[in-house]
């Protein structure tokens, strides 16, 4: 009698479903422009990405001459140094943290009851301000730059350049996808170590047919010889396989010369402090005409470096004024509004990922996974206008694919994080097959007027 009664129930359920789908049916949104489910304007995700065969092989030609002696060892060690590189504690910062520590100190030995008769005050002041140096240097993060020389480029080469090539090339894929008709003529890579960015927009799958000037800028003299034998397949005789670059160790003087399209892969976090970075994002955008893009690892501090230049280009502006059209976010952020996730505690990166094959190495041949925080900016004359009644939203984790239902994580344009849960009766059927088909830093299409059926994660 009562599995009668609940299947009844069921039933019951089930019309009452289907009368109320007939009663309010969902708004028909042309969001798909025409594209399968599957490749809905909001995926930018890119299957695991090779190395071109030419880099590849001249990197591994390089990497065999060099010999360097325990080499798996020595990439290891780059690697997990440059992962955990945090940004240098300001000196403000750092003269707050001293004062709390001596006032601490002294606090302390009130407690304990010393008389002044007791002790010499000078004694015990120079006690203290030791015990606060030692506290210090024991707690502090100790930041230095990173010099290249011959030896230590080839191990950064063997280390980062796969993983490299794939977070800056995941990066320009949403500038493919989401503005088709881009074409740029010039591109300035700043910070550009070993030239992947070039490797990257110059082939075909980018824009390798209309590039006319490519400019890499790095201060380091050893990585720009790396990055022309690389272009030469480590053969000095011969013609670079891609031609208008040219490698510079410092930025053109002119603030008038601009390029389409300005790049910076982990390079900001290469500067010692706040005013360095300020000035470099600055500089970076007086040179953009078009895009700009900054790449940085996937960690707290990388992504908090990129929300730093995202607030010196949203928020302050220069003294002289070059060009007057003003930045506006591209991608991933939905919104121009403070970073949810920075308002979270304990504070946890935006960040992404990408599937690379790495080079073909003692130790270093499966399939990795490279974890990226990136932002391109770019110039905006008037606003562009979507999808009438569409907004999309960054999935900024897992898509968790379940029966009938998706859970899917993420930053709204309202500048909040919802926990949405897709189903095809709720939010239609094109919704939900789209849901289904994304994944993490895809976007997806938010419907107004359909029943939302969300949680906030800053609740």
């Amino acid at each position: 009698l009562l599995i009668q009664r609940s299947v009844k129930q069921h039933h019951l359920n089930l019309l009452f479903q289907a009368m109320s789908a007939a009663t309010h049916p969902q708004p028909q949104v042309d969001f798909l422009k025409g594209e399968p489910h599957r490749k809905h304007p909001g995926v930018t995700n890119l299957k695991t990405l090779r190395l071109p065969e030419e880099l590849h092989v001249a990197a591994q030609s390089i990497i065999h001459r060099a010999q360097v002696n325990q080499l798996p060892e020595h990439i290891h060690k780059l690697t997990n140094f440059l992962w955990s590189r945090k940004r240098a504690v300001e000196d403000l910062t750092l003269r707050q943290k001293a004062v709390s520590l001596e006032k601490e100190l002294w606090e302390k030995l009130e407690k304990i009851n010393i008389h002044s008769a007791d002790i010499d005050e000078q004694a015990m002041e120079d006690r203290i301000r030791r015990k606060v140096l030692s506290e210090l240097r024991r707690t502090t993060y100790h930041w230095a730059p990173t010099k290249y020389d011959e030896e230590l480029g080839v191990v950064y080469m063997a280390a980062r350049l796969a993983g490299g090539y794939a977070a800056v090339r995941r990066a320009l894929n949403e500038i493919k996808k989401k503005d088709p008709s881009f074409a740029p003529h010039t591109l300035l890579d700043f910070g550009s170590g070993l030239g992947t960015v070039v490797w990257l927009v110059a082939s075909h799958a980018c824009w390798g047919d209309s590039l006319k000037e490519m400019v890499c800028v790095d201060s380091s003299g050893p990585m720009n010889i790396l990055a022309e034998r690389l272009l030469k397949g480590d053969d000095e005789r011969a013609e670079p396989c891609i031609k208008q670059v040219y490698f510079r160790q410092f930025l053109p003087v002119s603030p008038k010369v601009q390029f389409d399209l300005v790049t910076a892969a982990f390079t900001l976090s290469e500067l010692p402090n706040v005013k360095d970075r300020e000035e470099a994002a600055f500089t970076l955008w007086r040179k953009t005409s078009s895009y700009l893009v900054l790449v940085e690892n996937g960690t707290k501090d990388g992504h908090q470096i990129l929300m730093e230049a995202r607030d010196t280009l949203l928020k302050k502006q220069e003294k002289t004024v070059y060009d007057s059209r003003p930045a506006s976010v591209f991608a991933p952020c939905s919104h121009e509004l403070v970073c949810p996730k920075l308002a979270h505690e304990p504070v946890t990166p935006c960040n992404f990922q990408q599937h690379y094959q790495p080079l073909s190495l003692p130790r270093h041949n499966d399939r990795q996974i490279e974890k990226f925080s990136y932002l391109i900016l770019r110039r905006t004359e008037a606003v562009e206008e979507g999808t009438k009644g569409v907004e999309w939203a960054r999935l900024i984790a897992p898509v968790l694919r379940r029966t009938r239902h998706v859970h899917c994580h993420a930053c709204c344009p309202d500048g909040q994080l919802q926990h949405m849960v897709v189903t095809a009766r709720k939010h239609g059927r094109d919704m939900y097959r789209c849901a289904r088909s994304s994944d993490w830093g895809d976007q997806m299409p938010i419907i107004q007027g359909v029943e939302e059926d969300v949680n906030s994660d800053s609740e």
